[in-house]
């Protein structure tokens, strides 16, 4: 079986990077896949995110079954495109529960053939979230607990080694 597990993923953090393994050894294939979001102003570019995202699967195992890409537009349509039925989603807290609860009920009325599926991160990873990841990044924080060190560097790179200049 086939699953998608889509998400602005601006950055990507160590807690994608938990339920992305954890889907990996649940489904024979999944599909991350970034999402452009035209009402967000994104950190990095939807082909900077991707590969990004494809450097930290480098060398990981459980990865031989994960493809990376991107889109626009409805999900439930890219998940037909791709000929997926598994929506992969984390939630980290009772606030992520109620959000994705709710998005799950509004695929589900577009696309009844698709379920989704909820995963957990590991406990430590709980309180990590990208906007923190880049708030944290924006004054030039240590990033090194929250992601890995190609992305802490390329959000450095961007926002400047010691946060904003007054």
């Amino acid at each position: 079986m086939k699953a998608l597990y889509p998400g602005t993923f601006d950055p990507f953090t160590y807690g994608h990077l938990d339920i992305l393994e954890r889907a990996a050894l649940l489904f024979e294939e999944v599909v991350v896949t970034v999402a452009v979001n035209t009402k967000k102003q994104s950190v990095f570019t939807a082909e900077e995110r991707v590969q990004l995202i494809r450097e930290c699967l480098d060398g990981k195992p459980w990865a031989k079954n994960v493809i990376v890409d991107h889109f626009s537009g409805l999900l439930v349509d890219h998940a037909r495109k791709l000929k997926v039925n598994t929506l992969i989603r984390g939630v980290r807290q009772v606030s992520d529960f109620e959000y994705e609860f709710r998005m799950a009920l509004m695929n589900r009325k577009l696309a009844p053939d698709i379920d989704t599926v909820f995963l957990m991160p590991r406990e430590e990873l709980t309180f990590v979230s990208a906007t923190v990841v880049r708030e944290v990044a924006y004054w030039g924080g240590d990033l090194n607990h929250f992601v890995p060190e190609h992305i802490a560097k390329a959000l450095q790179k961007k926002f400047g080694e010691n946060g904003p200049k007054n």
